[in-house]
């Protein structure tokens, strides 16, 4: 799937059933995309930590924004009034 552009986006509460479900979400898409089980472990982390820090003022919603164009992923955690989170990393080989 590496060579494929592909864009989407979630609006989160930021509720531990949807921390868990973004885990998820982030797993399955950085598998598909080829990504080593250590680079999913160490991206779905830093995910988690952007939506931590933007959820605990107690603004919860967020959207979280996945991106694959130009041989790059890049995913946007926005929300609480807080300035976004942005990576980005390039995709695997095919």
């Amino acid at each position: 799937m590496s060579d494929q552009d592909f864009y989407f986006a979630l609006d989160v509460s930021g509720d531990p059933e949807f921390d868990q479900m973004l885990a998820e979400v982030a797993r399955t898409v950085l598998g598909q995309v080829g990504y080593a089980a250590s680079a999913i472990d160490a991206v779905t982390g830093q995910l988690r930590r952007a939506l931590v820090e933007r959820v605990s003022d107690g603004q919860r919603r967020c959207a979280v924004r996945f991106r694959s164009e130009a041989g790059q992923l890049e995913i946007v955690v926005s929300g609480a009034g807080r300035a976004d989170w942005r990576a980005s990393w390039p995709l695997p080989a095919s």
